[in-house]
């Protein structure tokens, strides 16, 4: 062999070595069109609050159906973690071990403002974006630049449903709300709005959240003889409890109305409720029954694919739409989610829901959007929030 032959297959030889070496680093590198979109849902799945998460799941999953389960080339994994009930230790747990162990992209769900706060910390060290889908005190965005919200909070709903009472003659008012950050943010908003007007509070009653019997705080309303009876406690027990005894204790029969927010006439409570909600009037950012051809078109959706879970509710539709959030965010960085690049995406981001028109504020992260006035009615044999007032664009009064 002579010199320019084995000149020639050294060279060939070194070619091979490179091509082999670049396919190798290529191997080793992030294949982020391929990985998994690691959301880490967090919230109650059992237990007398289990509704809270599925309702969120169901509404993740009805987005994922509609829009598909790969966004920016990357399927979608959804890791459920059950807090089951308020659990702020457990939330923290679950949320450490979706960032540290499961490597998630998001954090997401969190059906209580403890749970909330107490998962705060870890969003804030590792720089991971956490999207709440219901815990509702207004503290919550303050705790950590890497927290967003598309649920609602307590002040949202409670100041214009004071507004509200005020415009409609009512004027002497017992408020009832649970004993923890949210209720206390349902009396102070309500009260500091219902006063400012010249409404007079009677009496405020806090209630324990592990205690849902309703019955003494029911017959210290009667006692009082207000107008009505401003009401704000976790879905679920508490207001089936109080919706029962102010049935049997005859309070409708005295006059007094029930107004609050609509936590109160969820409607997946609604059944259990029963007849006693009707005339019910409450301050919310969604009902199932609200009127526009998207709605129509969601809960249609949303009932096909969680025959099990039954139509939306507030927790649905936030799960709905804190999907759209996430992959609008993962869209916007192309698949590379990045905590500081994340949260200025979130900042500002506009919302097409079918709840109506929802914003990102850019300064606080938090929602905004319409608060309606509904009424509980029967339509077509059924109860249902029938909306028929609204205050457009309202951020959150407790910031």
């Amino acid at each position: 062999m002579d010199n320019r032959t084995k000149e020639k297959n050294m060279k060939r030889r070194t070619v091979n070595l490179a091509l082999l070496a670049m396919l190798s680093g290529l191997a080793s590198m992030p294949a982020f069109a391929q990985e998994a979109l690691r959301i880490g849902l967090v919230a109650p799945f059992s237990g007398p609050y289990a509704d809270y998460g599925r309702q969120m799941e169901a509404g993740i999953r009805t987005y994922m159906k509609q829009h598909g389960d790969k966004v920016a080339g990357r399927k979608v994994e959804l890791l459920v973690r059950d807090t089951t009930g308020p659990s702020p230790e457990l939330s923290r747990r679950l949320s450490q071990e979706l960032v540290a162990r499961d490597k998630v992209d998001f954090l997401a769900g969190y059906g209580f403002t403890p749970d909330a706060l107490a998962a705060a910390p870890v969003a804030q060290q590792s720089k991971k974006p956490m999207v709440i889908m219901n815990a509702a005190g207004s503290v919550i965005t303050t705790k950590s630049d890497y927290i967003t919200r598309v649920s609602m909070t307590i002040a949202q709903n409670s100041a214009p449903m004071a507004t509200w009472a005020l415009k409609n003659k009512i004027r002497r008012v017992v408020t009832v709300v649970g004993d923890y950050a949210p209720g206390i943010d349902a009396e102070t908003s309500f009260k500091t709005t219902f006063s400012r007007g010249g409404g007079e509070i009677v009496e405020t009653i806090r209630v324990p959240l592990r205690s849902p019997d309703m019955a003494p705080y029911i017959q210290r309303v009667k006692d009082a003889k207000p107008d009505a009876v401003f009401l704000w406690v976790p879905s679920g027990e508490h207001s089936v409890s109080f919706m029962k005894n102010y049935s049997e204790r005859g309070l409708a029969a005295t006059g007094i109305r029930i107004i609050g927010t609509g936590d109160l006439t969820d409607e997946a409570m609604l059944p259990a409720l029963g007849d006693a909600t009707l005339g019910a009037i409450t301050a919310f950012h969604y009902s199932a029954a609200h009127d526009t051809p998207e709605n129509k078109a969601f809960v249609k959706l949303f009932q096909e694919v969680n025959p099990k879970v039954g139509q939306p509710n507030f927790m649905g539709v936030a799960g709905y739409d804190g999907m759209a959030a996430m992959a609008e965010v993962t869209k916007k960085l192309n698949g590379v989610i990045d905590g500081d690049k994340a949260m200025a995406v979130f900042r500002g981001m506009k919302l097409a829901s079918p709840r109506g028109p929802l914003a990102i504020d850019l300064e606080t992260r938090d929602v905004t959007q319409t608060v309606y006035i509904r009424k509980v009615e029967k339509v077509n044999g059924t109860l249902a929030n029938v909306e028929f007032d609204k205050f457009v664009d309202v951020k959150d009064p407790g910031k």
